[in-house]
């Protein structure tokens, strides 16, 4: 299921990762971040879908919205699960949604109300359509794992910013 206005697999890119990350990691997934999206930019991706989630989803998209002012045709996609996604977040994060949000080229909701199967359904719509997916996973289980499984039963190259110091393409 392809939600969003249809682009060229190998110039769109997916974001998956963790909700929670230590502080003290923040500095170098930014980093990591960076180089992967100037790297796929060199490679003619354009179109940058993020999940709207607390963690690594809105590094991502920071990330690409600062790439955003070298690039001018980089373009951000918000895949959310709900509308009412934020509910219980703290101000502070709600401010950063509001601020992503607002700075997206294109947001799409998947379903209305929040529900286990919505999110199930946001990850899968992630991944339509894309030819690659930004990964930060340590662990394969939750909904970080689905959406990697996912992409790579899906036939994506997978990138695990995760694993290694350094980033490198590989399939997971």
């Amino acid at each position: 299921m392809n939600l969003c206005r249809i682009t060229p697999p190998e110039q769109t890119c997916c974001f998956t990762g963790h909700r929670r990350i230590q502080p003290s990691q923040v500095e170098e997934i930014n980093k990591r971040l960076n180089i992967v999206i100037d790297s796929l930019y060199k490679e003619g991706v354009r179109h940058f879908r993020c999940g709207g989630a607390l963690g690594f989803d809105s590094l991502a998209a920071l990330a690409v919205i600062r790439s955003k002012r070298e690039h001018s045709d980089i373009r951000l996609i918000l895949i959310l699960p709900c509308i009412d996604q934020t509910h219980g977040w703290s101000r502070v994060d709600e401010r950063i949604y509001e601020r992503i949000r607002e700075s997206a080229d294109e947001v799409v909701y998947t379903a209305t109300e929040y529900s286990r199967q919505n999110m199930l359904l946001r990850d899968r719509a992630l991944v339509d359509g894309c030819g690659i997916c930004v990964a930060y996973m340590n662990s394969a289980s939750g909904g970080t794992g689905y959406t990697v499984r996912y992409a790579v039963r899906s036939g994506l190259r997978v990138l695990n910013l995760g694993k290694s110091a350094i980033p490198t393409f590989a399939t997971v």
